[in-house]
Order: C-alpha cells, then structure tokens, then sequence
C-alpha cells in the first residue's frame, strides 16, 4: 500500500483547489472578503501563477479615522469597506472582478462588503436577492442610523 500526500492546505482546509484552478482559468480579478473577531478585510487580487498581486485592500480601521463609532464588522461596515476597496481598485484600474469565497460560507456580512465593491462602480456578476435589504446596509437597526451616508460621502471626497 502505497502512502499519498495529501496537500498541507487542502488537509487544514484553507484551499479548496477546484473553486481556486476554475477562478485561475477565468483570468479575472478577484474579491476576497475576510470578517474576523473585531475587522473586516476587502481585497481586490489579480491572479497569477506564481501569486497573487494585490490591487487594492482596504480594513475597517479605516473607518475609525472616518468617525465610524459602531461595530468594524457590523453590515454597515462590511459595506464602507467594500466601498472603499472598490473606490481604490477603480483607480488602480480593476473594471470587473468575481467574488473568491474560498472555503469560507457566503455570509450577510460578506454580502453587504461585495454590495459596497458594486456601489463603488467595479462590475461584479452578483445576484440583487442575496444582498442584506437596504435598511440593514444603512444601520438603521443599529446606533449608527447616520453614519454611514456621512462617511460614505467622505469617501467618495477623499477617493476619486
């Protein structure tokens, strides 16, 4: 009986080979969404061979400096981050991109960050009925009812 290795980051669960050699044939940019135990990551990748090259990235600290009061990986905040990710990918160049969930599930949160990557111009084939409804975008459950659209338009003044 023979012995097979079996690949360190299929065996951990951190790649899913098939999902990632499909993307790789496509030859499109990619999303990449990472929600942790406090942030919120974004990132606008090019694929490549020998690596990926990041395009743009953007992090819920961010919106600390922005005034952003509520929670770095609330719905609201998924959002502004996709949105500053996608105001930074447009003006690197990226007109289009997929979204690369990995082996990660397709959350709200992950959602409400590739609806602000769209709302920032980049065209992402995307389905509108699985984005969180727009009152869950703009806080309006949360403490944050105003904050968004203020910061938002801070952004779009700040990235162009």
């Amino acid at each position: 009986m023979a012995y097979s290795t079996i690949l360190r980051r299929l065996r951990e669960q951190k790649t899913n080979y098939k999902k990632r050699g499909t993307m790789l044939m496509g030859k499109r940019d990619f999303i990449t969404v990472n929600i942790t135990n406090e942030n919120t990551q974004v990132q606008i990748m090019k694929p490549g061979m020998t690596g990926d090259k990041v395009l743009a990235s953007a992090h819920s600290r961010y919106l600390l400096e922005k005034g952003w009061k509520g929670s770095r990986k609330s719905v609201p905040a998924a959002y502004l981050t996709g949105y500053i990710a996608g105001k930074k990918a447009l003006s690197e160049g990226a007109k289009d991109a997929i979204l690369y969930t990995g082996t990660r599930k397709y959350t709200q949160r992950m959602a409400a960050a590739l609806k602000g990557v769209i709302d920032a111009g980049v065209a992402v084939p995307a389905d509108a009925e699985t984005f969180p409804p727009d009152e869950r975008i703009n806080g309006e459950h949360l403490t944050v009812k105003n904050e968004v659209s203020k910061i938002k338009s801070a952004i779009d003044s700040e990235v162009k």
